[in-house]
């Protein structure tokens, strides 16, 4: 894919894109917002400041409760190789591929959002996703991840990706 235009800074706690996981069902959008704080996360998912742009060089990281606040991430485990998860910043759609079943660790683990995350599978630079959840269901005492590479773009302009079109 293309790379994408260099967005303009996140407002902390503000939203810059929505996210689509199919896989989750039809319906299934929620706001990505900008930081991981309590707060922000009550609202939606939340970018991890420290990772990549949307679309950009890097690991593009975002965490969403899985049994609070509309449990954005409560089908996590679903998740599977091929599944897509769409992201829109309003002027251009990034179709990420999920490349493993999600990954369980600790919540000590921070090497999952490193511009090649560790354990992931990658081997070199690359434009990544990164989601993180807790785990089990009910409690944290433990983290799933799952990890994609940006598969495609292209601007809103042109319609839907194929990802969401069914």
């Amino acid at each position: 894919p293309d790379p994408a235009p260099a967005p303009e800074a996140y407002r902390d706690g503000k939203p810059f894109a929505v996210m689509y996981i199919p896989r989750f069902g039809g319906g299934w959008d929620w706001p990505v917002l900008e930081g991981t704080k309590v707060r922000t996360l009550q609202k939606g998912l939340g970018h991890y400041s420290s990772t990549a742009a949307l679309g950009g060089g890097g690991n593009f990281s975002v965490a969403g409760h899985r049994r609070t606040y509309g449990d954005p991430f409560k089908d996590f485990p679903k998740l599977r190789p091929g599944d897509a998860v769409v992201l829109t910043d309003g002027t251009t759609w990034f179709t990420y591929r999920i490349d493993k079943k999600p990954y369980r660790t600790v919540p000590g683990d921070v090497g999952v959002i490193d511009p090649v995350p560790r354990k992931s599978g990658f081997d070199g630079p690359g434009r990544y996703l990164t989601l993180t959840t807790c785990d089990p269901e009910w409690g944290s005492s433990h983290r799933l991840i799952a990890w994609a590479h940006l598969d495609a773009t292209q601007p809103v302009t042109d319609g839907k990706p194929e990802a969401l079109r069914s």
